[in-house]
């Protein structure tokens, strides 16, 4: 197995009190892992983590190959302001960001990546709507897009199937399995265990801390889920502060 990315014993705190605890080990590269676990089991905390967004109290995040990767990152339909008046087109354009800055200006390859995006979600055609007018699955359609528009090699998918009706969720789905058959590596949070059982291969079960990780047949047994709602179910808001945190 060749590592994408390595957690090497990573915690992160909130004053001090940890929401991932001492969580390590390797996701290959191309590999296709679902993020499961309770409520409040630290899976956006470790998400965020990966993307950079966070830092970790302790430990590190590794990650290899080329440099100029980039990282897919769409985060939870909640943590998206609608209400600014953005297009879809600019939505999308934003996965460019990486190559593009701040200033430089979208080239005509560019805008034929964004349109292949847009046809690819199913919203060919939307590019001058506002991104708050569309409806909810709409929206999500345009931040896949935007993924799909950064190329990027590694992508982070947080509740991507939250509140979306089913037609949606397949074509999201079809589009995932698109990343996986082109080798990107892909980390997506659910709560579906049976939707995870068939169509991730494999899977990372924490309750703060690691449960089981690996194949997602040998993860998803009842004992691991059972220990994952016992850990969770053990955690406290006033439990003892992580000694190794500064």
């Amino acid at each position: 197995m060749t590592p994408a990315l390595s957690l090497r014993d990573v915690t992160v705190t909130y004053d001090r009190h940890p929401a991932v605890h001492h969580v390590g080990g390797d996701f290959a590269q191309g590999s296709l892992t679902a993020l499961i676990g309770p409520n409040g089991a630290g899976k956006s905390t470790l998400v965020k983590l990966i993307a950079g967004l966070l830092s970790p109290s302790e430990g590190t995040v590794l990650r290899h190959g080329p440099g100029d990767g980039g990282i897919g990152y769409l985060p939870q339909m909640s943590a998206i302001d609608d209400s600014f008046p953005i297009t879809v087109h600019d939505v999308v354009a934003l996965g460019l960001w990486r190559r593009i800055g701040a200033f430089a200006p979208v080239t005509g390859g560019m805008l034929g990546r964004i349109a292949a995006a847009l046809e690819a979600v199913g919203l060919a055609g939307f590019e001058d709507r506002l991104f708050g007018a569309l409806s909810a699955g709409q929206r999500q359609r345009v931040l896949f897009a935007r993924v799909m528009a950064s190329d990027s090699r590694l992508i982070l998918l947080d509740e991507p199937f939250s509140a979306m009706d089913e037609r949606t969720i397949a074509d999201l789905l079809h589009l995932i399995e698109r990343w996986h058959d082109e080798g990107r590596t892909q980390i997506v949070v659910l709560h579906d265990i049976e939707l995870v059982r068939r169509f991730f291969p494999d899977c990372l079960l924490m309750a703060r801390g690691l449960v089981a990780w690996g194949a997602t047949d040998t993860v998803l047994t009842p004992e691991n889920l059972a220990r994952a709602r016992s850990m969770s179910e053990a955690w406290f808001p006033d439990a003892d502060i992580c000694q190794g945190a500064a």
